[in-house]
Parts: structure tokens; C-alpha cells; sequence
């Protein structure tokens, strides 16, 4: 290491410190820099002392302009809400079928409803409402079990099904073949006979008109299901002339879900929303469901 001394060529000092024979210079900061630097100390210093910094145990330094991100957040949303106050004054104040007909109101419910929907219904019915396959309904067909108008939407999504919720809807069906109401074979011929009203040849074809599962459905599903298959809104039960199937099967697909079903079935669960969110919102969800499958 050599000592401090002045460089020849560009007249700096040395720092003393020299490596192969490459002496390192003792070269001043830029004086913009300097400035620049202490500009920066000077503003943490007043930002320390104006925002708050400090955490505290159980609060923090507040700092002597008050700033808080939550107030201004809550100052947003108050504002957003007063700007949606109007319509849905208007929207609590109709019926859900007049809601629809104002262009302003449907459009308002829409997206509302599509927010309401993507936050609360979304998880089990899926986005869109497509549905999960051996679990949940699909949303965006024309098929409702409960009733497709806006209307009977409302009532479902309000109340739910086969809860605690004493207006909830509530059906039941029974189990065919684990209450031995039903022998394994008379659940095959029954199950090719569903099978044939969706169009879908039975395997052993016992869904032939005058068989013995069409006498079999007579006497045991027309109570429920109507004559020939149409469903019935009034107790839950669905179509089985349609092809459209909530549960799914193996290589005989739609003859096993029938066999399933009839044997020992399976029966879901809907939370009522009323509990839960306001009536103008489930006006909104009501609007945006109806949407997906077309309604009724």
C-alpha cells in the first residue's frame, strides 16, 4: 500500500491504496448528488414526522397529518354507495319482473348481480354458472327443477333448498332399493324405461312402451315426476325426458345415474340467501341467473 500523494495526471489525490501498480484516486462526490442525498434525509425525516410510521403494541404513530388508507378507503365506498343509492331505492321498491323492464335497472341488476353471483354462487356452481358435474346444477341450460321464472328464482335463491330455513324448498325422494320398496330387477326395468323418454336405448330394452318398468314408473314416479317423465316445479322433481342428467355414471352412463338414483338417492343442499344478503341484492342475483339459462 502506498502513501496518500497527488496524482500527475488528473491532479487527485490518491487514497493511498494501490493494486498492480493501479492507484485508486480519491475522487469527490458529485455535488448533485450530495444535494440530492441530503434532499432525500431532509424528506424521510419530515415524512417521519408528518405520516404515520411508528408501530406501536396496540396502535401506532398517527403522525401529524392524520393520513389513513382505511378513512380513504371508506370515504370510496360511501361515495360509491351514494352513487348507487337511486337505483336500488328503485330496485327494493319493485317487483323483481318490473325490475327487468327498465333498461337502466336491468343493466344496474346485471352487473351487480354477476358481482354478487362471482362472490357467493360461483364456488359451487361454478363461473357462469356451468355447474360441477355430480355435485352442483348447471345454471346456464333452461333447466330448473324449482321453476325458471324470475319469480321462482327469487323464492329459491332467498330460501334455498333442504335446509334449516323454514320457507326453504323440500323434497325428498325415496330410497327404492335400500328400503327394499323395489327389487334389483323391477330398478333395471324402471331405469331403461327413464332411460328411453331421454331418447337413449335401454340396455336390455325394458324401456319399450307397455313394458314393465313403464308400469313400474306408473305406479311408483308418476306422483312425482308426471306421465312421461316432464318433472314437476311444485315438489323438486326434475324432467327425466330431457337428456339432462346432474349425476353422471361410468361406460352406461345415463343408465347407471338412474340406477343410482332410484336405488339410493342422493340429495343436495342450498344455504338460503336471505340470511345472508338483503332482498335488492338477491333482486339482482335473481336477474343475473335468470340470464345465464334463458329463463322462463
Amino acid at each position: 500500500m502506498a502513501s496518500m500523494e497527488k496524482d500527475s495526471v488528473s491532479g487527485q489525490y490518491t487514497t493511498g491504496h494501490e493494486w498492480d501498480g493501479i492507484k485508486e484516486l480519491n475522487t469527490p462526490l458529485p455535488k448533485w448528488w450530495v444535494y440530492v442525498f441530503w434532499a432525500t434525509v431532509i424528506w424521510s425525516i419530515a415524512y417521519w414526522v408528518a405520516m404515520p410510521t411508528w408501530p406501536g403494541i396496540s396502535d401506532y404513530s398517527r403522525g401529524m397529518l392524520n393520513y389513513s388508507s382505511r378513512n380513504d378507503l371508506a370515504s370510496e365506498l360511501k361515495a360509491q354507495k351514494q352513487s348507487r343509492a337511486k337505483y336500488e331505492a328503485k330496485i327494493a321498491a319493485l317487483p323483481v319482473d318490473e325490475v327487468v323492464k327498465d333498461k337502466d335497472l336491468r343493466n344496474f341488476a346485471m352487473v351487480g348481480g354477476k358481482v354478487l353471483f362471482n362472490e357467493n354462487c360461483a364456488p359451487c356452481h361454478g363461473a357462469g354458472g356451468v355447474g360441477v358435474a355430480n355435485a352442483y346444477p348447471n345454471l346456464a341450460d333452461d333447466e330448473w327443477i324449482w321453476g325458471g321464472t324470475l319469480a321462482d328464482l327469487q323464492q329459491t335463491i332467498s330460501f334455498g333448498v333442504r335446509n334449516t330455513n323454514g320457507n326453504s324448498h323440500v323434497s325428498e325422494m325415496p330410497k327404492f332399493g335400500t328400503d327394499g320398496l323395489l327389487t334389483k330387477e323391477q330398478i333395471d326395468q324402471v331405469a331403461d324405461y327413464v332411460v328411453s323418454l331421454s331418447a337413449k336405448a335401454g340396455s336390455s330394452g325394458g324401456g319399450a312402451a307397455g313394458s314393465p318398468g313403464e308400469a313400474i314408473f306408473n305406479e311408483q314416479c308418476v306422483a312425482c315426476h308426471q306421465e312421461g317423465g316432464v318433472g314437476s316445479k311444485d315438489v323438486g322433481a326434475p324432467a327425466l325426458n330431457n337428456n339432462i342428467w346432474l349425476f353422471k355414471g361410468g361406460k352406461d352412463a345415463v343408465k347407471q345415474v338412474v340406477v343410482n338414483q332410484v336405488s339410493n338417492p342422493r340429495h343436495g343442499s342450498m344455504p338460503a340467501w336471505s340470511e345472508r344478503l338483503d332482498e335488492t341484492s338477491i333482486k339482482m342475483l335473481s336477474v343475473y341467473v335468470h340470464s345465464l339459462g334463458g329463463g322462463k
